[in-house]
C-alpha cells in the first residue's frame, strides 16, 4: 500500500497496519480539510460570543463551571497538556504510537472537534517523517479517553511562548531518542501553540486503546488461521479422526466460526492417509472439539473487529461541534466499548492458546501420542540422555497460565476520579494492553505446537514411510522442514521456535 488517505470515516485496520508497521504515507482527503476548517470557524464564533461552552472557554472535569477568558484560552490548552502528561511505565512500542497518531488524526478529520487544519497536518507530518513521540504505557483509565498517553504525544508537537525544552517530552527520530523540541527541529516540523479547544481535542478520546485494539485484531486473525494449521498438523501426527470435522456436524449446530474452522481443516488434511490410520472411534477434546472452541474464538473476533472499526472512525472528544455551530457536551470519549471487546478478545485468545497447549501435551506424552517416542526424542533408547520437547511444552504451559491471569476482565474495574465528576471509568487501555500481551503469548504457544507437531510428523513418517500428508499439511510440513531442518538429538530449540513464531506472525505458513 503506497499511501493512505483519511477523511474521518473510512479508515481500516489494514490501513492502520500499513502506516504503523510499514510506514505508508498519509494524507488528508480534500473533503476532510473542508470539514476541519468549518468546525474551527464554529469555535471562533463561540469564543467571540462569550457564551460559556465546556472545553472551549471553561475549565475541565470538576472545574467545568469556571469560565476562562478569551485571552487565556491558549494557556488553558497548554496547561491541560502539561498537567495531564503524567503517564508512567515502559514506553509503548513505536507501532502503537504511530497507530494512535493515525487514529487521532482521523478522529479530528471528521470535522466535529474544532481544531485548526495545521494541527491535523502536524500529526500526519510525524507519521510521514517517521518521528515517534515517546509515550509511557501506564496511567490511562480509558475515560476521558487516554488522557495521559495522548498528552505525552501532544507535548512533542505543541509549545508556548517560553518554548522550554524540558517541557517538550521525548521522541524517537532516525534512531535517536531526543527531546521533543530537538526531534521536531531535526525533522523540520514546526511545533504549534495551541488555541481554544485544541488541547482537549488532542487528548480526549480512547485513541491509544483503539490503536492497540486494531493491531491486536489484525494479529488475532493471523493466529486463528495459524491455530487451524497447528491443529491440522497435530491431527496428522496423532493420526486423528476426520469424522469430527464432517460438514454435516457443523451445519447441524449452525455457528459460522465453527463451520469455518472445520472447513479449513478439511481442506488442509484432504488426501491424507495418516488421518484415521489409528482407527479410533473418537479423539480427545483438544482435537475433536477444536472447531467448537476455535470457532467460538473466530465468532468473537468478528464482533471485536466490528467494534474497533467503528471506534477508529469515531468522533471521541468533548464537546463536539455540529452545524450550525452547536456545541454538544457528552461522553463519546468513554472507552467502555473498547475495554469490553479487548476483554472478549483476551478471553478468546486465551482459549485458543489453551487448546493448542493441550495438543502439544498429547504429542509429547508417550501414553497419548499413539506410539511416538516419549517427549519426541528421535528414538526410544534416546530418552533420558535427551529431553526432546519437554521444555518447549513447559514454556507453552507457562504462557497459557499467564494468559489466564491476563484475561481476567479489566473493563469491570472502575474507580471514581476528578472529585466524583468522572465516577465510572472504562479501564480500556489496561484491557487493551493485556489483550496485546495475550496475543504475543498466544503466538508463541501456537508456534510451539507447530514446531512440536512438525517434529512428530518426522517421527510418524519414519514409522509409516508410505504415508501421504494432506494437500495443505504436506506443503506446510515441507516448508517448515526446508527452513528448520530436523535435528535428531537435543539442541538449542529456542532460536528455531523463534523462527517458527516469525513464520506464524508473518503468515508464511498460510497456503
Amino acid at each position: 500500500m503506497e499511501s493512505v488517505k483519511i477523511d474521518g470515516n473510512h479508515l481500516t485496520i489494514e490501513e492502520i497496519i500499513a502506516v504503523a508497521r510499514n510506514g505508508a504515507y498519509v494524507e488528508l482527503a480534500p473533503e476532510a480539510k473542508v470539514a476541519i476548517n468549518q468546525s474551527r470557524s464554529w469555535v471562533e464564533e463561540i469564543i467571540q460570543s462569550g457564551k460559556p461552552v465546556y472545553g472551549i472557554n471553561t475549565g475541565f472535569g470538576v472545574f467545568s463551571d469556571i469560565q476562562i477568558s478569551a485571552e487565556d484560552s491558549a494557556q488553558l490548552s497548554r496547561n491541560l497538556i502539561l498537567s495531564h502528561a503524567v503517564g508512567t511505565g515502559d514506553r509503548l512500542p513505536d507501532e502503537i504510537v504511530r497507530a494512535a497518531i493515525l487514529v487521532r488524526a482521523n478522529t479530528l478529520a471528521k470535522g466535529h472537534s474544532g481544531v485548526r487544519l495545521e494541527l491535523v497536518e502536524t500529526l500526519l507530518a510525524l507519521l510521514n517523517k517517521q518521528l515517534t513521540p515517546v509515550v509511557p504505557s501506564q496511567g490511562s483509565l480509558g475515560s476521558s479517553g487516554d488522557l495521559a498517553p495522548l498528552s505525552h504525544l501532544a507535548l512533542v508537537i505543541t509549545t508556548d511562548l517560553m518554548d522550554i525544552d524540558a517541557e517538550s517530552g521525548s521522541a524517537r527520530y532516525q534512531g535517536d531518542t531526543l527531546s521533543g523540541k530537538m526531534a521536531m527541529a531535526r525533522a523540520g516540523i514546526e511545533r504549534i501553540i495551541l488555541q481554544a479547544k485544541e488541547g482537549l481535542a488532542l487528548s480526549n478520546g480512547a485513541s491509544f486503546s483503539a490503536a492497540i485494539g486494531a493491531l491486536a485484531v489484525f494479529d488475532a486473525a493471523t493466529l486463528l488461521k495459524a491455530g487451524e494449521i497447528s491443529l491440522a498438523l497435530s491431527l496428522e501426527a496423532l493420526m486423528g479422526c476426520s469424522a469430527a470435522f464432517d460438514e454435516r456436524l457443523h451445519r447441524a449446530r449452525g455457528f459460522t466460526g465453527q463451520a469455518k474452522v472445520a472447513e479449513n481443516v478439511r481442506a488442509l488434511i484432504s488426501g491424507s492417509n495418516l488421518v484415521d490410520r489409528a482407527r479410533r472411534v473418537q479423539d480427545a477434546y483438544s482435537l475433536r472439539c477444536a472447531p467448537q472452541v476455535q470457532g467460538a474464538c473466530r465468532d468473537t473476533l468478528d464482533f471485536v473487529q466490528r467494534i474497533i472499526e467503528i471506534e477508529i472512525n469515531a468522533a471521541t472528544d468533548n464537546p463536539l461541534l455540529f452545524d450550525p455551530g452547536v456545541a454538544l457536551s457528552g461522553g463519546n470519549f468513554h472507552g467502555e466499548p473498547i475495554g469490553m471487546v479487548m476483554d472478549y478478545l483476551g478471553i478468546a485468545l486465551t482459549e485458543l492458546a489453551a487448546i493448542s497447549e493441550r495438543r502439544t501435551s498429547r504429542l509429547v506424552d508417550a501414553t497419548a501420542n499413539g506410539g511416538l517416542p516419549p517427549m519426541l526424542v528421535d528414538k526410544n533408547e534416546d530418552a533420558g540422555l535427551n529431553s526432546g520437547m519437554m521444555m518447549p511444552h513447559y514454556t507453552a504451559a507457562s504462557l497459557v497460565l499467564e494468559n489466564r491471569t491476563l484475561s481476567s476482565p479489566d473493563s469491570i474495574g472502575s474507580l471514581p476520579v476528578s472529585a466524583q465528576q468522572e465516577d465510572h471509568n472504562a479501564n480500556a487501555m489496561t484491557a487493551a494492553r493485556h489483550a496485546a500481551q495475550i496475543v504475543s503469548n498466544t503466538a508463541h504457544v501456537i508456534a510451539i505446537e507447530c514446531y512440536v507437531a512438525a517434529r512428530a510428523l518426522v517421527l510418524r513418517l519414519k514409522q509409516h514411510p508410505s504415508a501421504v500428508l494432506g494437500a495443505g499439511t504436506g506443503k506446510i510440513f515441507k516448508k517448515i522442514r526446508e527452513i528448520i531442518p530436523y535435528l535428531p538429538g537435543d539442541a538449542w530449540w529456542a532460536p528455531e521456535i523463534e523462527q517458527m513464531r516469525a513464520l506464524v506472525l508473518n503468515r508464511e505458513l498460510e497456503i
